[in-house]
């Protein structure tokens, strides 16, 4: 290896370490350095991606010596191969930073990116994301090529957010409020994901927000929980916060029952004092809509076995008056909520006869049905929510389905967003 071969680190000899074994195993322990490396690479706009250089010079400095151990690496062959990387299109990824955005977002607890996908397809840059789970990270960096910083609760990953964007976006989970006695403000809610999320609001003071959570919001923790929020948003953050609505993806394209609390502000000082939540779209998507064209894997089909234990177990269910159990649905109808565990998949089974080797692939007991009956293929999911068959699945089927269940319908995000962005005058007219 001689000095020459360092001045031509390229975009692709870095994505082809980067996928190396030995380089994820060596630096297993560098996440949060190569987040701010992707996010140097990724973020097209000089103010933010001025941001992170510093960190994402020192980091490609250690991966080339890594990579040339017997060299010494200097600081003119690190600007050097940092060129050649930013002047060769950066790191390949299906959805990548729009070039013209019109505006600016940051993307937190990302999960696979349904809030980014919406946005840029409204024109947006998101100029930061973070995630904390591994597999969800993965899924986010193939498709964006942007490593998710990781937890949002800690400072250094707050110190990691630029200072200046448009819009927040953020899908928190839902935790109670420790307020008995107290007025229910920014203070009582320490501990809880939703402080970190004010705490950014506070300090960055974004043009606007778009927040995301179950419907149960409403009524979490007697409606105390959602009533300490908005007072937060409105009063201690001084957000115009129009009431929240549910509403339900079914309305915008895709076929799933799935109803979530949006809740929508825009900073006071610009002066807008009403906001209309989107309408449900004209039409109706179905089951059929979503289903592969093609035959799948025998692996998706139940067994006699399993299909007789959820016969049995919804039985026992309907005889004590409960609705719980297992669905096969319709090709005209619509799904149930994808969910992450549980009953998901097998709420949400199918008919499908199109297969035609029936010789398990996987260890189960008894013997493949022959009556169609088979779980979605995390691709359907995927499409559930409202994600392009462009979009890279890399990880395992459990994985998949985690991701897909845990993320935002896109369509319902996207439309929403527009409004917002409508009246804030930031929406890309291209």
């Amino acid at each position: 290896m001689n000095q020459r071969d360092t001045n031509v680190f390229t975009a692709s000899s870095l994505e082809e370490t980067f996928n190396s074994t030995q380089f994820k195993k060596d630096f297993a322990n560098r996440q949060e350095n190569l987040a701010a490396f992707t996010h140097f690479l990724q973020n097209k706009s000089a103010e933010h991606s001025e941001h992170f250089k510093a960190d994402a010079v020192s980091f490609l400095e250690s991966v080339m010596s890594w990579k040339f151990p017997n060299k010494k690496i200097t600081d003119d062959m690190v600007a050097k191969a940092m060129s050649v990387i930013v002047e060769s299109k950066k790191i390949d990824c299906p959805f990548p930073t729009p070039i013209d955005s019109k505006f600016t977002f940051i993307d937190l607890f990302a999960g696979i990116g349904g809030f980014r996908l919406a946005l840029q397809n409204l024109g947006g840059a998101c100029v930061f994301s973070s995630e904390w789970d591994r597999y969800s990270k993965q899924t986010y960096a193939a498709n964006f090529g942007k490593l998710p910083f990781g937890d949002i609760t800690l400072p250094e990953t707050k110190a990691s957010i630029p200072q200046a964007f448009d819009v927040l976006c953020a899908g928190f989970p839902c935790q109670a409020f420790s307020i008995a006695g107290r007025r229910g403000g920014f203070e009582d809610t320490r501990g809880t994901l939703f402080f970190d999320v004010a705490e950014i609001i506070k300090k960055h003071k974004p043009k606007a927000f778009l927040l995301e959570n179950v419907k149960g919001l409403t009524n979490h923790d007697k409606g105390k929980t959602l009533a300490t929020i908005l007072n937060v948003l409105r009063d201690d953050l001084n957000y115009f916060v129009p009431e929240p609505k549910v509403m339900n993806a079914k309305d915008f394209g895709v076929p799933q029952n799935r109803e979530r609390i949006f809740i929508v502000g825009f900073r006071k000082d610009l002066n807008i004092t009403s906001f209309n939540y989107p309408e449900a779209i004209p039409g109706r998507s179905r089951i059929e809509d979503v289903l592969e064209k093609e035959e799948v894997s025998v692996k998706y089909y139940l067994s006699t076995q399993y299909l007789s234990t959820l016969v049995n177990h919804k039985k026992r269910h309907e005889d004590k008056g409960n609705g719980f159990g297992y669905q096969i649905l319709e090709n005209d109808g619509i799904a149930n909520a994808v969910v992450c565990g549980g009953m998901g998949r097998e709420r949400n089974l199918v008919l499908d006869h199109k297969l035609t080797n029936f010789t398990p692939v996987t260890k189960i007991q008894g013997v493949v049905n022959r009556e169609g009956d088979r779980k979605m293929t995390p691709r359907e999911w995927a499409r559930l929510q409202g994600f392009p068959d462009s979009y890279k699945i890399v990880v395992s089927d459990a994985q998949a389905y985690k991701q897909f269940g845990n993320s935002v319908a896109v369509p319902a995000i996207q439309a929403t967003a527009k409004k917002l962005l409508e009246i804030l005058g930031l929406l890309d007219k291209r």
